[in-house]
């Protein structure tokens, strides 16, 4: 039997401060010259705190591209923008910005710098870049960062809503982690042990403490991290992605108003975990600690787009395995929208 080979990062740093010393970790790796990708858009201060960072280490940007879409079409035009003598590809900000320089990596044949500057999902440590052909989201495979670099602080101060996505993107580890399972009884999928553990781990490494403080930030920051190897591991999404992920991203085809992935997965993720019947208590603790479901609340989803949304996420992937497919699955799921009281207020 073959052992799978896999790619880890080997630069990581989760720390205040930590964008400050990015020109210092570039230069330890001899990456004098790179091509630096940022979301449109981004605070000024935090890009002249890179800008500065870079200068004072003689690192020479030899390419810089602010990412407004992350269609297939813009990736594969800056790949071709892309000059030869770059080294490695940074990424700077949210989701568009470190997907695009994630795939233009990963299409040169070059190391991948991930500096997320908000904790919104675990896409910033992920062997897949999240983009669209034609309309809709495709996760297309990609090598995982060679680096991580999250300065906690800068984290800290993005939108409180993105670190309610972020913890929305993550406890969906615990549905998909049981759903994975729920495939290997239904039609013999295989399951990754290693992956499995190290997933449901990182869900619980951040339940000891799910505060909106720096050490908060660092727990969900590696937490996060660890999901995305758990994929790479595993050879596939199951780790850390499930129904739950397939009800938001048939949301993003049928709404005119997508909200934050992380939001629409944990609020799937709930809805899940009363089908599968585990994790339901730890989860609506946590939604509800953390002010998530207020934040829901305070701008109700639609409740005919979900219910929409339910029936159409199985044909998202048509062939994998899904509870959703499962007899009677689809109705329990829409009287729990209308009838728990735990989302009174969610949906209008």
């Amino acid at each position: 039997m073959l052992v799978p080979t896999i790619s880890l990062p080997a630069l990581l740093r989760i720390k205040p401060g930590a964008m400050s010393r990015l020109g210092i970790y570039l230069t330890r790796e001899r990456f004098w010259e790179i091509a630096l990708f940022s979301s449109t858009g981004m605070q000024a201060s935090i890009l002249d705190e890179v800008k500065r960072s870079l200068e004072a280490e003689g690192v020479r940007i030899r390419d810089r591209e602010e990412v407004a879409d992350s269609t297939i079409e813009n990736a594969l035009r800056l790949l071709g923008r892309l000059p030869a003598d770059v080294k490695a590809v940074v990424g700077v900000g949210g989701g568009k910005a470190l997907d695009v320089a994630k795939f233009v990596a990963h299409l040169a044949n070059r190391p991948y710098i991930a500096v997320p500057t908000s904790l919104s999902n675990d896409g910033f440590c992920s062997p897949q870049a999240s983009l669209t052909l034609d309309g809709h989201r495709k996760s297309i495979g990609a090598r995982l960062p060679f680096g991580v670099v999250v300065d906690t602080q800068v984290c800290l101060e993005a939108p409180r809503s993105l670190w309610l996505s972020g913890i929305g993107d993550l406890i969906a580890k615990f549905t998909a982690i049981d759903e994975w399972k729920a495939a290997f009884h239904a039609q013999g999928e295989p399951v990754n042990d290693l992956a499995a553990l190290l997933s449901d781990a990182t869900v619980r490494q951040f339940l000891s403490r799910p505060t909106h403080d720096l050490e908060g930030i660092r727990l969900l920051a590696t937490a996060l991290m660890l999901s995305g190897i758990s994929m790479e591991i595993s050879g596939t999404s199951r780790p850390a992605s499930g129904s739950e992920h397939l009800i938001s991203h048939a949301l993003d085809e049928i709404s005119p108003r997508p909200r934050l992935h992380g939001v629409q997965v944990g609020l799937a993720t709930y809805l899940m975990s009363t089908i599968i019947g585990q994790h339901t208590e730890e989860i609506r603790k946590l939604l509800t600690e953390t002010g998530f479901l207020d934040l829901v609340r305070e701008d109700p989803f639609d409740g005919e787009e979900w219910r929409a949304a339910i029936r159409k996420a199985p044909s998202i992937k048509p062939h994998y395995f899904s509870l959703l497919s499962t007899p009677g699955v689809q109705e329990k799921l829409l009287s729990t929208m209308r009838d728990d009281p735990t989302l009174v207020g969610c949906f209008r």
